[in-house]
Order: C-alpha cells, then sequence, then structure tokens
C-alpha cells in the first residue's frame, strides 16, 4: 500500500513540474510568435484574414451504397471494395457472384 501512496505521490510532483515546464514554455513561445510578427508586420487583422481563407469547404455526405448482393446466410455486399470472405468461398466452390445479385 505504501508503494501506491509513494507511486501517487510521485505522480502529483511530476504533474506539477510539467505544468510549470508548460507555463514557462508557453510564455517564451508567446514572446517569439510576438517578435516574429513585429519583424514581418504582421497584425491580428493579418492572422484572422488567413484563419478565414484556410477553412475548408466541408465534404459532402455519402450515403452507404445499397446492397446489390446477398448471402444465403442474409450477408449483403454493395458490390464496393474487395470481395467479403463469405462471397469469395462460395465462388471458389464454383458458384458465380452473379446467383447472389439482388434482384429489384
Amino acid at each position: 500500500m505504501n508503494d501506491l501512496i509513494e507511486i501517487q505521490n510521485q505522480i502529483e510532483k511530476l504533474q506539477k513540474q510539467a505544468n510549470e515546464i508548460r507555463a514557462q514554455e508557453f510564455d517564451k513561445t508567446v514572446q517569439e510568435i510576438l517578435v516574429k510578427m513585429t519583424a514581418f508586420g504582421i497584425t491580428l487583422k493579418d492572422l484572422d484574414a488567413v484563419k478565414g481563407r484556410a477553412r475548408k469547404a466541408a465534404s459532402p455526405v455519402t450515403k452507404p451504397a445499397a446492397a446489390k448482393f446477398r448471402g444465403p446466410n442474409g450477408e449483403t455486399w454493395s458490390g464496393r471494395g474487395l470481395m467479403p470472405r463469405w462471397l469469395a468461398a462460395l465462388v471458389a466452390q464454383g458458384k458465380t457472384k452473379e446467383e447472389f445479385a439482388i434482384k429489384s
């Protein structure tokens, strides 16, 4: 039990150290950014303008493809991508995939 308490104390101590280092690095990084912004004449308005341009359009939402093949146990396959194992096994037995095509 003492080992657990010692480990928890060590974890707490290390987390405090990590937070202190993060705070120091944060301030240092902000200062470096400000120096570069000043050197290049970059303003917050410039950053907002770039931020607005960088936004990508949302990709269209695609609907799942309708099933085109149905196996003997109710498995389905849209016909896209790799042939599923259940159909590959049936084809290996000499059947054709068209035998399992879903008729509309």
